[in-house]
C-alpha cells in the first residue's frame, strides 16, 4: 500500500519552478508570500553559494509561516533562489535597461555561474543544497542586446537572461544542471524530499 503523503508547498510564484516540480509529479500548491518579506540584499563578501542558501532557507521558512496563517494543512514547504556570478560578483535581477543592459555586456564571450538554493522546511528541521553550473555566451553584437532587452524578458531573471527562452540562441554550452540553470535542480530536490522521507516522484 502506497503512503498518503503530506502535501508539497512552493514558497514561489515562479511558474518555471512548478513546472519542475511537476515534471517530477509534484503538484505543488503556490504560496504567495505576501506579508513575508524577505531582505534579498546580498551580506557583506558573502559568497554566491552562501547567498543562495541563506535565501532558500528564509523563503521556505516564509512560506511554512504564510501556510500557518492560511491555516493550510501541515506539509513540506521548498523555498528556492538563483542567482548569476561573475569574476565573484553577484548579478541580481535588473532594475532597469541599463544595468540588463550592462549585465549582458559582462557576460559576453565568458563563463559565469549560475547558483541555485533550494530549501525544504516541515515547519521544525530545514534542509538546503545549492546546485551550481557553468554557462558560456557567445560574444555579443550591441545589436543582439538590444533586440533581447526589447522581449521584456531580462527584466525578473538574474543576470537579466532566461535560459529557457529567447537568451537559448547567446548560450554556446553549459556544464551542470539544466533544471537548475532554469530556477530549481531537481536531483538536488529529491534528493532533499528523500531526507524527509519523500520519494522523488510521487
Amino acid at each position: 500500500m502506497v503512503k498518503q503523503l503530506a502535501p508539497l508547498y512552493l514558497a514561489s510564484q515562479s511558474p518555471r519552478r512548478r513546472e519542475l516540480l511537476a515534471q517530477l509529479g509534484w503538484d505543488a500548491r503556490v504560496i504567495p508570500l505576501e506579508g513575508e518579506w524577505v531582505d534579498e540584499t546580498p551580506l557583506a563578501r558573502e559568497a554566491p553559494r552562501d547567498y543562495v542558501l541563506r535565501l532558500a532557507r528564509a523563503k521556505a521558512e516564509a512560506g511554512w509561516r504564510r501556510r500557518e496563517a492560511l491555516a493550510l494543512p501541515p506539509g513540506l514547504v521548498l523555498g528556492a533562489d538563483t542567482t548569476v556570478s561573475i569574476d565573484g560578483l553577484i548579478l541580481g535581477k535588473p532594475r532597469d535597461a541599463d544595468e540588463a543592459r550592462h549585465m549582458l555586456r559582462r557576460l559576453s564571450g565568458r563563463m559565469h555561474e549560475v547558483h541555485t538554493g533550494v530549501a525544504l522546511t516541515d515547519g521544525t528541521r530545514t534542509h538546503a543544497l545549492c546546485s551550481t553550473s557553468r554557462v558560456w555566451f557567445a560574444a555579443l553584437e550591441e545589436g543582439d542586446i538590444e533586440r533581447y532587452l526589447a522581449t521584456g524578458e531580462p527584466w525578473d531573471k538574474a543576470g537579466a537572461y532566461a535560459y529557457q527562452g529567447r537568451a537559448a540562441a547567446f548560450i554556446e554550452r553549459i556544464e551542470g544542471s539544466a533544471s537548475g540553470i532554469v530556477g530549481l535542480p531537481l536531483y538536488e530536490t529529491a534528493r532533499l524530499l528523500s531526507v524527509f522521507g519523500y520519494p522523488p516522484f510521487p
